[in-house]
């Protein structure tokens, strides 16, 4: 393979003989920061897009990528995807893998959250130059960065002091970076240029200045920066005071403060959707709450927008019907200890409207997973019963007096015979087109007739005509 890259850290004739090659073809993969985004970048044959750190990319930037080629197979990573990334995934307009593994002999990061402490700095980097380690010092305004690089000086007079951030001259922010990578400085004062691309193994002290300022992606990415090696690392989230500290910003600090094990991204950025709100799916909002129509209802009008727009017919499949059941439904924790592979189980039992959806469903969970439990099987029973329901052309069932009632069922005479040889106790009221079967009081033994139900209403409805 030919490889290539674009970057401000290259010349434009560099630049310029990469994205030609990349046109004739004789690159094969082309590296690039959102340099790519200009126009005299033309793929001859773009099969394949990979956005790396995708959280760093707004809608419109991740659209102007995909427009290099309409048909193109996209996989975006991210430690902490934003809410609308995240959304979109478990509403089933993307799919999504999770990798909880970390690397062998990782540790995970000491996190202190609290006020800003002159003596705690002072403490802290001391402690990281008495084990020969490094330290990053994030301060991020840049018009301020120097005054804080001599505050940090004269509190450890023994420290080497470097400063980065992202409005340096190119060449002089590559010579602070690998200087710094060689260990010819003990403290690196930046910004929030550090956030992603470094692997130093030695600086394993994050000291971050007014952390209220920053988003929960984003300091979960910075704090990313040390802890790569098998030594122990230390964080220190740091704001002025607890009175300038919002209840949005302290609840940001207090979800590092309680996530701080290896391969927790996904639950931060599901926190991070709780805290922010979903954003606009189908617009360029990349957070903001649903409440003016409430999120079940948005996510049923999404499902319903973009099966309209895939061609989907509504009537291809009749939506399954609504039941009631007081029954331990779900997927337990110790079946699936992964909270992505939890919300993916249930968002395909929901979403299943065809029996052979949950068949398959059921024999990868026995593959993957073990034998069903109890509350999930009857999770998917459940469903498999709204799905036989609605197929017989049900849209109501209710319990009332101890009975069952599924309103509409169309049964000619032979039907109804039929439905009484399968379920004795059926009562048809052809009036008002609704089937009766009496249920026990108990929720426990409830359950299983109303499973025997839909399965006998739908072979009496679907019985073939005589001859």
């Amino acid at each position: 393979f030919r490889i290539e890259h674009v970057s401000r850290f290259r010349s434009a004739k560099e630049t310029r003989e990469a994205l030609n090659a990349f046109e004739e073809g004789k690159v094969d993969i082309l590296i690039g920061t959102h340099r790519l985004l200009s126009r005299d970048v033309r793929p001859k044959d773009l099969g394949l897009l990979i956005v790396d750190e995708e959280q760093r990319f707004g809608v419109k930037q991740k659209e102007l990528l995909r427009q290099l080629r309409l048909r193109v197979d996209v996989l975006s990573l991210s430690a902490t995807p934003i809410p609308r990334t995240l959304q979109m995934s478990l509403a089933g307009l993307r799919d999504i893998s999770v990798i909880e593994t970390p690397p062998e002999g990782r540790r995970p990061v000491k996190t202190y959250v609290g006020e800003y402490d002159e003596e705690l700095v002072r403490r802290s980097i001391e402690r990281e130059l008495a084990r020969k380690g490094q330290a990053f010092f994030l301060h991020n305004r840049v018009d301020t960065i120097d005054e804080t690089a001599e505050r940090v000086r004269a509190m450890c007079p023994s420290a080497r002091v470097m400063v980065a951030h992202g409005q340096m001259e190119e060449k002089k922010l590559e010579q602070v970076m690998l200087g710094f990578l060689r260990g010819e400085a003990d403290v690196l004062v930046c910004t929030t240029i550090i956030e992603s691309g470094l692997d130093i193994a030695s600086a394993n002290t994050l000291i971050v200045e007014r952390a209220d300022d920053l988003g929960l992606a984003q300091l979960y990415q910075i704090r990313g920066r040390v802890g790569r090696s098998a030594e122990r690392a230390y964080a220190y989230l740091l704001y002025p005071s607890a009175a300038v500290l919002t209840e949005e910003a302290g609840a940001r600090l207090a979800t590092l403060s309680d996530y701080t094990e290896l391969g927790s991204g996904f639950k931060i950025a599901m926190r991070d959707l709780e805290i922010r709100g979903a954003g606009n799916l189908l617009g360029d909002d990349q957070s903001g709450h649903v409440a003016a129509v409430g999120f079940e209802l948005y996510v049923s009008m999404l499902d319903d927008a973009v099966a309209a727009l895939a061609g989907d017919s509504a009537d291809e499949a009749p939506e399954p019907v609504r039941v009631d059941l007081p029954v331990d439904a779900y997927v337990p924790g110790n079946y699936v200890p992964y909270e992505a592979a939890k919300i993916e189980i249930h968002r395909r039992v929901a979403g299943a409207k065809e029996i052979a959806d949950l068949i398959l469903l059921r024999e990868e969970l026995e593959d993957r997973f073990g034998p069903v439990p109890g509350p999930l099987d009857n999770l998917i029973r459940v469903q498999d019963a709204r799905i036989k329901l609605g197929r017989a052309g049900a849209r109501r069932v209710d319990f009332a007096g101890g009975r069952l009632s599924v309103t509409p069922v169309e049964l000619d005479s032979r039907r109804v015979k039929l439905l009484r040889e399968l379920i004795p106790e059926a009562v048809y009221e052809s009036g008002r087109s609704t089937v009766r079967v009496r249920v026990p009081e108990d929720s426990a033994e409830r359950f299983p007739v109303v499973v025997t139900a839909a399965e006998a209403i739908l072979e009496a409805v679907t019985s073939p005509d005589p001859g």
